[in-house]
């Protein structure tokens, strides 16, 4: 017997109007996406009072602090960055319906293999409202369904969002989803839906990650969190070095791209390890270090490191510091305790940079950049809906392209085998 809609789960209700509306959201067209994307920006700019009200209500009852509070801030500014965020999407090139490869047989048959819709997506992500409007509109602009569980200190300013988003006029009914953030049960209804969903997404700290890949009964692409380092060589511009591993821990040490670990060639550890020991200091960062580092930080502190510590990602303004013997040694040392997020040489050697790019068995590895630049913007994405870790479908920053998959259409003339 089919139970009728007054006696299905809440979550179940939103799942099974999400995945009617992937069958909707495939057959729009490009201009017809487009155009639900720009209105969005325009209704999110309009609106912007009632969302930066719920926003304040939801920072008044967090508790949160300091960088956490500062990821579930909403302001005038960032409604604009939002905004902005959309339209830039709007713009970019539609994947949908991309001839991947096209070939004819002997027999007369034409194969096509073209880009389609994942259909309906699954994001499970912590207490940032950024993120809500973010993936909405990559799964919008690639026709998918998205089912949205956000955290519950940013509750408010996530229902506001999706009330404002499924207010444009054309936007299929349950297109956006978002599910209740007050109990963990929606998390294990999201992640046990298969055949409702088509992927998950976790975006977080590595036990709600660890948590989502190790349950889930649907596909998951895996977001890693980020233990990232940045690497000294001995011929690096200590100049250009100063700039990288200040602007990799400071300009903003709660998300995933941030520098947690400075590792310094042996050959300079000497004379750069007190200068920019104390430059972190001078900026507010906690500083912790091997033997090497403490002996050669001079009078100022820097606490000791556990075995634990390499593989910890601090999320705040801390950092680990290591004197290693060569370009190989770090190599060998990132990938034994990274998260294979973001790494950094600096250097005025190619070779070495060769090595390490080479090297580092990470989604994104940098030569004289700071990290901070893995994100779906700065790579010319307009947003992401996160930063991959894992080798298969994706890997690093992804959005339009990894939020499709492909199918073949196959055009015959009355052949038979």
């Amino acid at each position: 017997m089919i139970a009728t809609v007054a006696t299905i789960a809440p979550t179940q209700e939103k799942l099974l109007r999400a995945r009617a509306a992937s069958s909707k959201l495939a057959l729009l067209s490009s201009e017809e996406k487009n155009a639900l994307l720009h209105a969005i920006a325009d209704a999110l700019e309009a609106q912007q009072d009632s969302i930066l009200e719920a926003n304040h209500r939801d920072l008044e009852r967090s508790g949160l602090e300091g960088a956490m509070r500062d990821r579930l801030l909403l302001n005038p500014e960032r409604i604009k960055d939002v905004s902005r965020g959309v339209r830039e999407v709007a713009v970019l090139a539609d994947p949908i319906g991309e001839t991947l490869a096209q070939w004819t047989k002997l027999n007369g048959i034409k194969i096509r293999k073209v880009r389609v819709p994942l259909g309906v997506i699954g994001i499970i992500y912590e207490s940032r409202p950024n993120v809500t409007v973010d993936t909405a509109v990559l799964a919008l602009k690639t026709g998918n369904a998205i089912v949205l569980r956000g955290g519950k200190e940013a509750a408010l300013s996530n229902q506001r969002l999706v009330e404002v988003m499924n207010g444009v006029a054309g936007v299929p009914e349950g297109a956006i989803e978002l599910l209740d953030s007050n109990t963990r049960e929606t998390v294990h209804e999201l992640i046990k839906a298969r055949g409702l969903v088509d992927v998950i997404i976790p975006r977080g700290g590595a036990g709600l990650i660890t948590f989502v890949t190790e349950n889930s009964a649907v596909p998951v692409i895996e977001t890693g969190a980020g233990n990232c380092h940045v690497f000294v060589d001995a011929s690096a511009d200590f100049e250009m070095a100063d700039r990288i591993v200040i602007n990799a821990k400071t300009q903003r040490p709660s998300v995933c791209n941030a520098a947690e670990k400075l590792l310094v060639h042996e050959k300079v550890a000497a004379e750069y390890i007190p200068r920019i020991v104390k430059k972190l200091t001078d900026a507010g960062v906690e500083v912790r270090g091997d033997h090497a580092v403490r002996s050669l930080s001079k009078d100022i502190p820097v606490g000791t490191t556990t075995e634990q510590e390499w593989y910890e990602e601090y999320l705040r303004l801390c950092i680990a510091v290591a004197v290693v013997a060569d370009v190989q040694d770090a190599v060998t040392h990132i990938n034994k305790y990274s998260t294979k997020h973001s790494d950094s040489i600096v250097t005025a050697d190619e070779a070495n940079a060769r090595k390490f790019l080479r090297g580092v068995d990470s989604a994104a590895v940098y030569w004289n950049a700071s990290t901070r630049f893995t994100d779906g913007g700065e790579f010319g994405f307009g947003a992401e809906m996160g930063v991959s870790t894992q080798k298969l479908h994706c890997r690093g920053p992804f959005a339009l392209p990894e939020l499709t998959s492909s199918k073949y259409e196959i055009i015959g003339t009355g052949q038979v085998r």
